[in-house]
């Protein structure tokens, strides 16, 4: 169908806002979802003529991202976060209760145009959930009475603008500061540092700091900072090819929302240490990709840039220095937990799906547009910025002897403080529960999902990346809950979240969920055990990306520790006729060489 008269000036409207450049694909299209609700047909094809693109790309871009759709969306429309941490506060309870007071669906809108409602992963507040986005504003704290009032302005067609503001109150909930938190860094006081010491010399520091990528790959950051200053050793326009700074705020790990108080309140810092970085590598242009469920944040984060700008800490000759021209843009996810990976975020970031690339190379030599890239993590580029001021002593003091410095830790679930914690390498895991109330703890998912699920005994353990390496993610769980549950959610959301590319990941989240799935029900028998684990081991092994490679561990990390969880929902009375319980336990022995028909699962933990 054809667009109207009305929709036609609309979409050029739209289109005249950007550069008629298919890296702006991603950015239009988020702006013809909001302004049509839906990315009609024939929106897409005057997008791929106006630049010059396949009709195909624009379909295929269209289809991958969450928050874009074929199909109208409601007026109001509603994206429930489906984080386990908001399972534990009786969320799905919730939801039905919703749907059934709007009289809708999941993943569906209604027939009058009114609402609509689906699940999303996370939407970053964890611990102030159950949480919900209404038209991208982040809705807190959810009840029975919240969901009761919500549902009548609704109904009621009250605009977001005239609800009460307490709804969409977003709380930092610092709980314990150190360094990075606890000490102000007032706008430009680390730039005039660094430009007064030199690239060199600011190298050096952050050596001599041990800093390293705070989003869970632990890269040396001098030594990623240093690769793209000085670019592909044997091109010899390397010094000419034009760099870019990119900070990764796709916060997309449930249980993950540290990056979201640093970027609400840390603002300032996030940006001096991308512009700290563009004076060390050479860069002209920056980007914050900012995930799609924090577009609530934009406003406030474009008033920090244009302040900056006034400053003269960013734009043409920063700080007066004649040559030194560094802007940040920032770039609006639409919704793919996969854009977190480096190279899948700088796909996106030029308006593409966001599939992994291959690497080597790597984004410092061959990143956004094929030329040299930093692509750092908000915590990371906070740290760097506290660096250049203070120096890499101080920093270096900190910690451990792999893991220097402190990191910011998001904690959630069962404990009566969750919020953001600050704390030193090293600290073990049985004082942070002690800090943040704790009680009775079954176990901690370090990490997220991708990450690992720490019991008791293990509470002596340290965080640090030669102990328990973490992007920031510490779910507690209390010995109330179902160990299963939650390695059932898990595993539901890497096979959501699986962006496609590679068979093994494709195909096998979906059978680890499958088989997670019918053993939860009871159905299982010790064969889908054995299953279960070979099958992990093949995803994690041959899988493209992290995601894939990580999308087992809730099963593995579950299994090695609590084998006698899994075993207990299995039963005779569960064997199909003829099943072959010898057959199954003697392909374990094969697996393993051992009698014990769970023992693999520690083996396989060690692989």
């Amino acid at each position: 169908m054809a667009l109207s008269a009305a929709e036609r000036i609309a979409l050029d409207d739209i289109l005249a806002r950007y550069p008629r450049d298919p890296a702006e694909l991603v950015q239009i299209l988020r702006a013809v979802q909001e302004r049509f609700r839906h990315v009609p047909r024939a929106a897409m094809q005057a997008i791929a003529t106006a630049l010059g693109i396949p009709l195909t790309q624009v379909e295929g871009v269209t289809e991958f991202y969450a928050f874009l759709s074929t199909a109208p969306v409601g007026r109001y429309d509603l994206r429930y976060s489906d984080s386990i941490t908001d399972h534990m506060l009786g969320s799905r309870e919730l939801a039905s209760y919703l749907c059934q007071r709007l009289g809708v669906q999941p993943g569906e809108t209604r027939a009058d145009g009114k609402v609509s409602f689906a699940f999303t992963s996370c939407t970053g507040m964890c611990d102030q959930g159950p949480a919900a986005l209404v038209n991208g504003r982040a809705v807190t704290r959810l009840d029975r009475a919240r969901v009761d009032a919500m549902a009548g302005l609704i109904e009621a067609e009250t605009p977001l603008a005239a609800w009460p503001p307490e709804f969409f109150q977003v709380e930092d909930n610092i709980r314990k500061a150190g360094p990075l938190l606890g000490t102000g860094l007032a706008p430009g006081a680390a730039l005039r540092r660094a430009l007064e010491q030199g690239a060199e010399a600011l190298l050096a520091e952050l050596e001599l700091s041990g800093l390293r990528g705070r989003g869970g790959a632990g890269f040396n950051t001098a030594m990623k900072w240093r690769f793209c200053r000085e670019g592909w050793p044997d091109d010899p326009a390397a010094p000419q090819r034009p760099r870019y700074v990119v900070c990764n705020a796709d916060e997309g790990e449930p249980g993950t929302f540290k990056d979201r108080v640093l970027l609400n309140s840390y603002a300032h810092a996030v940006f001096e240490g991308m512009t700290v970085c563009a004076a060390v590598v050479g860069a002209r242009q920056g980007f914050l990709y900012l995930r799609g469920e924090y577009a609530h944040l934009q406003e406030a984060l474009q008033n920090v840039l244009d302040q900056r700008r006034r400053l003269g800490l960013l734009g043409q000759s920063i700080l007066g220095r004649t040559g030194f021209d560094f802007d940040i843009r920032i770039h609006l996810g639409a919704g793919a937990y996969i854009c977190g990976e480096e190279s899948a975020l700088i796909e996106s970031l030029e308006g593409k799906r966001g599939n992994p690339r291959n690497r080597p190379p790597y984004p410092v030599t061959h990143g956004y547009r094929g030329q040299p890239t930093v692509v750092n993590n908000v915590e990371t580029f906070v740290a760097a910025a506290h660096i250049a001021l203070t120096g890499g002593a101080g920093f270096a003091a900190l910690g451990t002897a792999k893991s220097k410095g402190t990191k910011l830790l998001s904690i959630s679930g069962d404990c009566a403080r969750p919020g953001i914690y600050e704390y030193p390498f090293g600290t073990r895991v049985a004082d942070i529960l002690a800090d943040c109330g704790a009680s009775e703890p079954l176990g901690v998912q370090v990490g997220g999902p991708s990450g690992t699920f720490v019991a008791p005994r293990e509470f002596d353990r340290r965080l640090a990346f030669e102990d328990l390496a973490t992007g920031g993610s510490f779910i507690v769980f209390d010995r109330s809950r179902d160990l299963l549950a939650i390695a059932r959610n898990f595993t539901h959301f890497f096979a959501h979240e699986s962006c496609g590319f590679c068979t093994p990941c494709r195909v096998g989240t979906a059978l680890l969920r499958d088989t997670l799935d019918k053993i939860c029900a009871g159905h299982g028998t010790p064969y889908d055990l054995v299953e279960l684990t070979r099958l992990a081991k093949l995803v994690k092994n041959t899988s493209h990306c992290g995601l894939g490679q990580t999308a087992a561990n809730p099963v593995l990390s579950t299994l090695e520790r609590f084998p006698d969880l899994y075993q207990a929902r299995l039963g005779d009375s569960h064997f199909e006729p003829g099943f072959d319980l010898d057959g199954a336990l003697e392909v374990s022995r094969r697996l393993t060489g051992r009698d014990d028909p769970y023992a693999h699962l520690a083996q396989m933990a060690e692989d």
